[in-house]
């Protein structure tokens, strides 16, 4: 067996989940990838061959060919895209290798498709074994290495007219960090493929059984079938408190409901805990009461959908900047009125800003409360649009400015429920609050498909036939999320006028 880089990476954050991939890969691709997991594969192969550019000029090799990328390196051509090589245990696959003439060494250069700013310490750790791993295999193959460099989107670029591919990406020298791991990446990848070449499935649990459910490897429940579909890991941010996670398992306890009542909780987790225990909805009709109250007519319930382009698109826009595509708004002018809804959906490769600004302007009322879901990304989309458009400032501040979260009813846990399960999105809520209402009856079921979908009318991947569909499922999907806060006000006020006329 060949240990392939990305197998290897797998194996440093969970060894079970590589070896279901290497031995079970119908158990490890018993899920097709998500609408999410598929735009950003797309963003990366895109980066990719954009930063190509970079060095243009370049021999693009097939993948797989280990002997033509040989024959290559011998006669020091130049550029080299997608070069690989091979040892008798690892294969790794580069993107870009440079010669430079006055070191006489290849520059190898690891391209990824994140921002310069805000990365997590394990992910920029695993930047660096990514690069260790590719220079362990080429000096095995006698290549003279120079410079290891990490390519990423710079996250101050902001585009003008053209885009400036200089400017875009930014470049961090990663040598000595590789150098230093020199010794233990050399280790860490025998290990790997010792373990990994075993016919003989690693012994659970996997390492993920002390981590949060966000951060479980994908066949997690494969390895782990003891525990349960709602257990520990599901506690509001038992990921951030490792070391009570790490007590329960340790305990044997693994389901929420077995949580002893003196086990050491905040007082959020102990709710989600207690209501898990006893199947019993838990309302603070009195806080419920004031966040309903803080509301002024006319209500004006808003969602936006973005797509969040990598490489910018339009004048304004920089690595990741969210395009706003699309909005839904339900107005309800006053107490006891019916809902009027509005929407904006733009389909034009072009930028959406100016249009939807002008949409919006129509649409929204000039008071009243602007009401969301996790409002920190209405407001942002807002800033976002301000400044790449001064003259609308002063309107969106002044929608900002209205704002209220509906879900702060959620996160707050004035409202509990042991459906929620600890959980506070909108897609979390609406099933146990209203029923009736389901994202599952609809083409397009959550927004990562939905930015998945406009991004292929947008491009003109699709036939106009197929747009027109897309659009129909684009706008389905937006109204129903203000309809959804709407059905679930609603609950809210019923609750609180029961407790009014039962006081």
């Amino acid at each position: 067996m060949r240990l392939s880089k990305t197998d290897f990476l797998i194996f440093r954050e969970c060894a079970h989940n590589a070896w279901v991939k290497l031995h079970r890969p119908e158990v490890y691709r018993a899920e097709p990838p998500s609408a999410f997991d598929q735009a950003l594969m797309e963003a990366g192969n895109a980066v990719d061959v954009l930063a190509r550019d970079l060095f243009p000029g370049g021999m693009l090799m097939a993948r797989g060919d280990a002997a033509a990328t040989a024959s290559l390196v011998a006669d020091r051509i130049p550029v080299l895209y997608q070069p690989v090589f091979e040892t008798d245990q690892y294969t790794a696959a580069c993107d870009i290798l440079v010669w430079d003439a006055a070191s006489e060494r290849y520059d190898l250069y690891e391209v990824k498709a994140s921002s310069s700013e805000s990365e997590n310490r394990a992910r920029d750790e695993g930047y660096t074994y990514d690069l260790a791993f590719q220079s362990h295999v080429l000096r095995a193959n006698r290549v003279p290495l120079g410079r290891h460099i990490l390519v990423r989107l710079d996250s101050t670029y902001v585009r003008d007219a053209d885009l400036d591919i200089r400017a875009l990406f930014h470049f961090d020298d990663r040598t000595e960090p590789v150098a230093a791991l020199r010794d233990v990446i050399a280790h860490e990848m025998d290990t790997a493929h010792d373990l990994l070449s075993s016919a003989m499935p690693l012994p659970p649990p996997c390492n993920c059984m002390t981590k949060g459910r966000s951060a479980h490897c994908t066949t997690f429940a494969h390895t782990n079938p003891n525990v349960p579909a709602y257990s520990v890991h599901d506690i509001t941010r038992i990921g951030t408190s490792k070391k009570k996670l790490a007590e329960l398992v340790d305990r044997g306890i693994l389901d929420i409901r077995d949580v002893p009542e003196d086990f050491e909780l905040s007082d959020k987790q102990r709710n989600q805990v207690r209501a898990a225990r006893t199947g019993r909805v838990s309302i603070d009709e009195n806080v419920i009461a004031d966040h309903l109250g803080a509301l002024a007519y006319p209500l004006a319930f808003l969602d936006y959908e973005t797509f969040p382009a990598a490489i910018p698109r339009f004048p304004g826009y920089g690595p990741f900047h969210h395009i706003p595509f699309q909005y839904s708004l339900d107005v309800i002018r006053a107490p006891g009125a019916g809902v009027e809804h509005f929407e904006f959906l733009q389909t034009a490769p072009t930028c959406p800003d100016m249009a939807l600004l002008d949409a919006l302007r129509r649409d929204m009322p000039a008071t009243g409360s602007v009401i969301t879901w996790n409002q920190t990304f209405e407001r942002g989309i807002n800033d976002k649009l301000a400044a790449r458009n001064p003259s609308a400032a002063s309107f969106l501040a002044g929608v900002n400015e209205r704002v209220v979260d509906l879900m702060d009813v959620f996160s707050d846990q004035a409202y509990v429920h042991p459906g929620f399960r600890g959980r506070t999105s909108i897609k979390a809520i609406l099933p146990v609050l209203v029923p009736e209402l389901s994202y599952k009856a609809l083409a397009i079921p959550e927004g990562a498909t939905a930015t998945v979908r406009w991004n292929e009318i947008a491009t003109g991947a699709v036939s106009e036939a197929e747009a027109r569909r897309i659009a129909g499922d684009l706008l389905a999907y937006c109204a129903l999320d203000t309809r959804a806060m709407v059905e679930i006000w609603r609950v809210l006020e019923g609750e609180v006028g029961r407790w009014w006329s039962s006081a």
